[in-house]
């Protein structure tokens, strides 16, 4: 059985999700933010530091939408530049410094990207004056120079033969020279959940697997919302005095429990990436490819490389956005342009395809609407934001908060989530500097080490502790051994994780990092988690069934040649969670017994109520 005692601050785990839904069934909270994507956490944690109570629900998982499928980086977007929107460009860079240097530098790294030239004179000039823009923008003028601000380096030019040094995958006579610059990169999941876990850590209460089904009213002013907990079927009247919807793609759906379309008109964009081992492509820096429409990311991933990302409207299914053939193909034709020996499918380890919550505007092209974002009250006590890229969550959230405050008659301090480390990133160098001495007291390599404060900050020693408790947990999971059996067990313990898709999609990256998608350590992950959860033999079987019904609707779908068809095929495989969705209630699509043969699969994951746009 569960444990229902509080939970400690900044945990989530069953006993913490217990608590949460008690106090939303019992509090009048200030806020209840609607969904768990990063924008909606970002929300919860800047409510929660001004003095506030606060109550996050999310349908799904913590970041099982669109804040999970991102391609990754933490950056203003060069394109942006070029379509004269430096404010938005200064912005953002401006909140990857923060990251870079305060907020999370256990979770967000920089990383070097060639910007290849493909013809002499005029492009090195005009791309690289955007570039230095780009510079000058994320680091000031006055702090121009070799070393950057420290946060990145300054770019620099790079002859032929200096950039295929730096790449030698590519093509030679794909480029007359380059420019190296550098940006952020970020475990895009990992890091929405942190931002959760802070909430929590300063008195959110915290529930996934909490869909909203219908809001409060009390008269004309929207008095809270009405949450159906999906793992009991207890419906809870959460009454607040203000409520702050975040709910990306599904905005039209809140809007429509107040009666109408609202004043958000929020448009979904389909952007597919593909995963490839390291050991296929040979460069020691990403590659960022200039197309037709928009860009092309080749992006460094541990011992993979992310490729995307598509844009393309979608009108389909929001939960389980598919990847097509069709995306996969033009993914691998536009990236075998520049590269020596090409991509086939047959070096596919995974696919995932997530949906950008764009403003809507005259244009009925998606690579050309709106990035930024906006905020807006359809109705007394209910405040929505939408747009926006992930990069600038904490910028979207303090504008929601800022606006449903006012109905709260009350002074309300401003905004401090600047100043505010996450969970993991407080003395972080320090741990980071000391991570042989680590090494020796554990047992384990160095490597190991690293990989932990990467992914945990200075919470890592919560994770060596845990392996050191049990002797199988200080061993690689088996079907993937680049984490620990410690670390699936710290997912349900800590994590907030409560399935196991939710362990293998986005606490680890299982589910795109290894080539059978997971199928493999899918039995042993639900072995070590079930006592934790309080499954019985029949729910530790029906999970593992659900995750490989999963894999193959996701394989099968990716075979298919167009989007209709390839929605239909993934919607073949039922959703843990039991939301009521016709697609939900098919029986499981066939599940393989070992690693199937096909050669395209999809991390993609049940999709939450996610809250900002890839990128």
């Amino acid at each position: 059985m569960t444990s229902t005692r509080p939970a400690a601050p900044g945990v989530l785990d069953p006993a913490g999700r217990t608590a949460a839904l008690r106090r939303m069934r019992t509090e009048v909270m200030d806020i209840v933010v609607i969904g768990g994507g990063v924008t909606g956490a970002g929300v919860a944690l800047d409510a929660a530091t001004r003095g506030l109570s606060v109550a996050l629900v999310e349908a799904r998982d913590l970041a099982a939408g669109t804040s999970s499928r991102s391609s990754k980086l933490i950056h203003g977007g060069l394109r942006y530049l070029e379509q004269l929107n430096a404010p938005l460009v200064r912005e953002a860079l401006r909140e990857r410094s923060l990251m870079l240097d305060t907020l999370a530098p256990h979770l967000v790294h920089a990383i070097p990207f060639l910007l290849p030239l493909t013809r002499h004179g005029w492009e090195r000039a005009y791309l690289g004056s955007g570039v230095l823009l780009y510079d000058t923008l994320g680091q000031g003028l006055a702090r121009i120079g070799p070393g950057g601000d420290g946060t990145v380096p300054h770019h620099r030019h790079l002859t032929r033969k200096a950039a295929l040094r730096a790449f030698p995958s590519l093509r030679p006579d794909a480029l007359v020279g380059a420019i190296q610059y550098w940006d952020g990169q970020v475990d895009d999941a990992r890091h929405t959940m942190f931002v959760a876990r802070t909430a929590a850590r300063y008195g959110a209460a915290v529930a996934t697997s909490a869909r909203v089904v219908g809001l409060l009213r009390e008269g004309e002013r929207v008095a809270g919302v009405q949450v159906r907990d999906l793992e009991s079927g207890e419906e809870i009247e959460l009454r607040a005095r203000e409520t702050i919807n975040a709910a990306g793609v599904w905005t039209d759906d809140i809007q429509a429990m107040v009666g109408g379309r609202g004043r958000l008109s929020v448009r979904a964009s389909k952007g597919v990436h593909i995963v490839v081992p390291r050991d296929r492509v040979h460069g020691e820096t990403g590659l960022i490819l200039r197309t037709e429409r928009s860009v092309l990311f080749v992006i460094p991933w541990g011992g993979q490389w992310i490729i995307g990302t598509t844009d393309t409207d979608w009108n389909l299914d929001l939960a389980h956005p598919a990847a097509s053939s069709a995306d996969i193909d033009y993914l691998l034709t536009t990236v075998n342009r520049v590269l020596r020996t090409p991509l086939t499918t047959e070096d596919i380890t995974g696919v995932y395809a997530g949906l950008r919550p764009l403003l809507a505007g005259e244009s009925q092209d998606t690579s050309a609407l709106s990035r930024e974002h906006a905020v807006v009250s359809p109705a007394p006590g209910l405040t929505m934001v939408a747009g926006g890229k992930y990069t600038t969550y904490r910028v979207m959230a303090a504008d929601a908060v800022d606006a449903a405050v006012r109905g709260l008659n009350r002074t309300v301090p401003a905004s401090c989530t600047e100043k505010i480390p996450l969970l993991g990133a407080d003395g972080y160098p320090a741990l980071w500097n000391a991570r042989e001495l680590l090494a020796r007291r554990s047992g384990l390599h160095v490597g190991w080490i690293e990989h932990l404060l990467h992914r945990y900050g200075t919470l890592a020693e919560e994770v060596l502790e845990l392996a050191a408790s049990r002797a199988e947990l200080d061993r690689p999971l088996p079907g993937a051994p680049t984490y620990l059996a410690a670390e699936a067990v710290y997912a349900v313990t800590h994590e907030g994780a409560l399935h196991l898709e939710d362990v293998l999609t986005r606490r680890t990256r299982i589910s795109i990092e290894t080539r059978d998608r997971g199928v493999e350590a899918a039995r042993a992950v639900a072995d070590l988690i079930a006592p934790v959860l309080g499954w019985a033999p029949a729910d530790r079987d029906r999970e593992v069934e659900h995750y490989l019904a999963r894999v193959a609707a996701e394989r099968a779908s990716q075979q298919e040649a167009d989007d209709a068809t390839a929605d239909a095929t993934r919607l073949g495989a039922p959703d843990v969670r039991h939301l009521g969705h016709p697609a939900e209630r098919r029986a499981p699509a066939p599940t393989p017994t070992a690693a199937p043969s096909a050669p395209a699969a999809s991390s993609a994951s049940s999709a939450s109520s996610a809250s900002s746009a890839p990128g």
